[in-house]
């Protein structure tokens, strides 16, 4: 029940300004809305539009807007249609991670400069959740996140063979001389079978998870498939329960607390979530005010283990993870094990523990129970050097041919040295990774830099970089990699990867020289090159590789104020202002 002058009312139905009022209304008459719609008092919901035809992994939204749309209006809202700015992993260049920020500015700009009370975000690939939630804390307009869920199944000879991860499969099989041209494009578009995105836990189907589990999203939605009619009804639903947080004024700023954001982290390792959830989830704590870093990933989550079997960590997909039960089957196996803060506040209006009482348990196949899981202590390593101040690796993506040939020998275990073998961008990877004269071989670390958020610029996901086709051929899939870059969370490499300070920024991977040895030792978290003091030092008078030119004038505003990944690649200025919609900006006229 109504109890309060709405937001909206100021632009729309404010008697003490009839002239402003009117200015305001005339407008959106001329599409058919009329003035009892506007000046009813009902609350006006935004939607905010991800999907396009440029976006196929949001597209689906182009279809889910109507039912997010009929559910405001069968509550008693009136729903209003908005763009985002547009975020496809797959075929933004340099890379999508630039538009991150940009999407997240243009969403606190609208809602701030118009008469909105409440905000449904629909999200799908990577940028668009976390670019979401983090406008939704820095406005604290009662917020929703609905994402358009991953494509259906797909297989490769009978088997799962999901997007993202088949494509790292299938440039080692045409490196190899294994299959053609032809034949690598007919194994990525397989993996692509329907509307939605990847249908692996990477970045999309994790940020997902995470939204869910910081309750910013309805139960049971992060997995749906796109094409399921649950999609559809579930859209319907979030509708509706967007009018009841306005009604109740149940804003962002209440559930987006550091309990929720550390329960956040715990089911990331759980699932097996992607090395692109910690600069995001620390972008969403810095927008709304609360202390997260970088060691709280691995304080909070590395003990725990994974349970989830989804590729690239496991075997299944994304639809199968929901035919299991999805996040709330992870949940209350977490809860139950007393590992979740059960008393975090969701935008049911319930708590956490209250949402997911009734879950299924696991099948004990795709999602494993927490006494007998796919993998212990699964979670990242926070890593240090004289290389760079921090740094991850996923250890649920070290298979056992990686633990065998690298972390394994007597009294040594989790060591290893390596000589490095430096490239200086992912240009300068191609051209010359088979080049027989690097010597390049298994004991060999490849490292790429000039990849990090003012580098490249806003950090390319060219970590996980595979050996030269000669080792392929000879059945060698994977060296050590580190980077100052991101990779894709669909990958299955342990990477060493977000490092900060970036090359760049002038971070100690500047100073590294191929032919230098560097000692990896996962028990006492230290990544370093060895190398004398003396040497180190005079390295540091060196000019490092000039990054590439600044193409746009938007690329010269990211590159002045961006912070490093171990920071959330925020603009630091942005994480200043919260609550932005608590008031109502001046007339415009």
């Amino acid at each position: 029940m109504k109890n309060r002058r709405y937001r909206s009312e100021s632009w729309w139905n404010d008697p003490e300004n009839p002239g402003m009022t009117a200015l305001y209304l005339e407008r959106f008459l001329n599409y058919g809305l009329t003035p009892e719609e506007l000046q009813s008092g009902r609350p006006i919901i935004g939607i905010a539009q991800c999907g396009s035809d440029i976006t196929p992994c949001n597209r689906i939204h182009l279809q889910t807007v109507a039912r997010i749309a009929d559910g405001v209006r069968d509550a008693g809202g009136l729903p209003l249609v908005f763009p985002m700015h547009p975020l496809q992993e797959s075929i933004r260049r340099p890379t999508a991670a630039l538009d991150r920020n940009l999407a997240y500015l243009g969403l606190v700009e609208i809602l701030h400069g118009y008469p909105l009370d409440g905000v449904v975000f629909t999200t799908g690939c990577d940028k668009t959740t976390p670019a979401a939630i983090m406008a939704a804390a820095t406005t604290d307009v009662p917020s929703l996140i609905f994402n358009g869920g991953p494509m259906i199944n797909s297989y490769l000879d009978g088997q799962p063979a999901g997007a993202g991860t088949v494509t790292w499969r299938a440039r080692q099989l045409r490196a190899a001389g294994e299959i053609d041209d032809a034949q690598f494009l007919q194994m990525l578009a397989g993996a692509a079978p329907s509307p939605g995105h990847c249908n692996t836990m990477g970045t999309a189907l994790s940020m997902n998870c995470l939204a869910e589990a910081m309750g910013m999203a309805l139960p049971g939605t992060a997995s749906i498939p796109a094409p399921w009619r649950e999609r559809g009804q579930m859209a319907h639903a979030t509708g509706k329960a967007v009018v009841r947080l306005v009604e109740e004024d149940l804003r962002p700023s209440r559930i987006l607390t550091r309990a929720a954001l550390l329960n956040a982290i715990r089911v990331n390792t759980a699932i097996g979530g992607s090395t692109n959830c910690p600069p995001h989830l620390i972008a969403i704590a810095r927008h709304a005010g609360i202390e997260l870093d970088m060691q709280d990933w691995e304080t909070e989550g590395y003990a725990l283990p994974l349970l989830v079997n989804c590729q690239p960590a496991g075997k299944y997909l994304g639809e199968d993870f929901h035919r299991a039960g999805g996040l709330p089957v992870v949940l209350r196996e977490l809860l139950t094990a007393g590992h979740l803060d059960g008393s975090a506040l969701t935008v049911t209006g319930r708590t956490l523990g209250e949402n997911v009482a009734a879950a299924p348990f696991p099948d004990g196949e795709i999602i494993k129970p927490f006494n007998a899981p796919l993998r212990e202590r699964a979670g990242f390593l926070v890593l240090q050097s004289n290389l760079f101040d921090s740094a991850l690796i996923k250890t649920s993506v070290i298979s056992e041919n990686f633990r065998l040939r690298y972390l394994s020998a007597p009294g040594a275990e989790d060591t290893f040295e390596c000589r490095a073998v430096v490239f200086d961008g992912p240009e300068d990877y191609h051209a010359r990774i088979n080049d027989a004269s690097l010597g390049i071989d298994e004991h060999t670390m490849l490292v790429v830099r000039g990849c990090g958020v003012i580098g490249f610029p806003a950090s390319g996901e060219v970590v996980n970089m595979q050996p030269p086709d000669a080792l392929l051929r000879a059945g060698i899939t994977e060296l050590p990699t580190l980077g100052d870059g991101r990779q894709s969370g669909t990958s299955a490499s342990p990477s060493i990867l977000n490092a900060s300070p970036e090359s760049a920024a002038g971070g100690g991977l500047s100073r590294l020289r191929t032919g230098d040895r560097v000692r990896v030792d996962l028990r006492a978290r230290r990544v370093d090159a060895i190398v004398s003091e003396e040497e180190w030092q005079r390295r540091a008078l060196d000019v490092p590789p000039a990054p590439p030119a600044t193409a746009t004038p938007w690329q010269q505003l990211y590159r002045a104020h961006v912070g490093q990944l171990d920071t959330g690649g925020c603009f630091d200025f942005a994480c200043a202002y919260r609550g932005v919609c608590h008031t109502v900006p001046r007339h415009n006229h």
